[in-house]
């Protein structure tokens, strides 16, 4: 099974309208006439969307047509109302968004988002076509207690609750051990790919091979030029969602070129 890989840079808390601006043009140019074998994804904050959905409409006019796709960095699973601070899936369709991430174990540690959240954000999502990129993971302390299969099982069986498998099409899992992200540690190969095979094994369970062998699968957790490669060429990981390392243009480009080696 042909799976096209998919990097998403995810920069958090960073990168207000101007510096978005910058990342951009510096992107775009740096990336002419390359050949990137991949769906490239951008999460800016929240108050960067304008910004970035104005370049890369003006770049490519067309809507869906961009090399470059939108993500936003959570939603709301409400639609509108009294909910001071949320962003409605609506109002992210607006500015070309296309994918969302969610599940993130920033938001499920110091935000508090359950499974039954998260579940219903990602229907929210798939109700307007947005594309959830949605992360699981464990903790150092899980992981040490050999309770890995035990919490990514929960993790997808409760976030995937009554998503169809139509649905299940437009989704990306992202598996990002909590203990690798932002601390400079990454999962090994092996560990990374025990895990992602582990993830699409669920997957087979609630919704048979076919589906389980046609999603796509991305690692995350300090991802960088030097271990994209390696990363990228277990048989179960298909892209990565990058933090830290998806803030500087080049590094960027460097772990997608690295990651899809032709």
């Amino acid at each position: 099974m042909s799976r096209k890989p998919i990097f998403a840079a995810n920069w958090k808390m960073n990168k207000g309208a101007s510096e978005t601006e910058d990342f951009i043009k510096s992107f775009l140019s740096k990336t002419q006439g390359l050949n990137l074998p991949a769906d490239i994804v951008i999460a800016p904050p929240f108050i960067s969307l304008p910004k970035l959905a104005t370049l890369l409409h003006e770049s490519n006019p067309v809507d869906n047509a961009h090399a470059i796709q939108i993500a936003a960095q959570n939603c709301s699973q409400f639609d509108s109302g009294a909910y001071t601070g949320e962003v409605s899936v609506m109002m992210l369709r607006e500015f070309y968004v296309h994918y969302v991430i969610l599940g993130h174990s920033e938001r499920r540690a110091i935000f508090g988002e359950t499974d039954a959240i998260i579940n219903a954000k990602i229907k929210k999502a798939r109700e307007t076509n947005l594309k959830p990129i949605f992360c699981i993971g464990e903790t150092l302390e899980e992981r040490e207690a050999g309770k890995l299969e035990e919490v990514l099982r929960t993790q997808i069986t409760e976030g995937l609750k009554d998503i169809s498998e139509k649905d299940l099409s437009d989704i990306v899992i992202a598996y990002e051990p909590v203990w690798a992200i932002g601390t400079g540690v990454t999962a090994s190969s092996e560990q990374a790919q025990d895990a992602h095979a582990f993830v699409r094994s669920v997957i087979a369970d609630l919704y048979g091979t076919d589906p389980a062998a046609k999603i796509r699968i991305q690692y995350g957790g300090s991802v960088k030029p030097a271990n994209a490669a390696e990363l990228m060429a277990c048989p179960d990981i298909d892209g990565a969602l990058i933090g830290g390392a998806a803030l500087e243009p080049q590094s960027f480009i460097e772990i997608i070129k690295n990651g899809t080696p032709v």
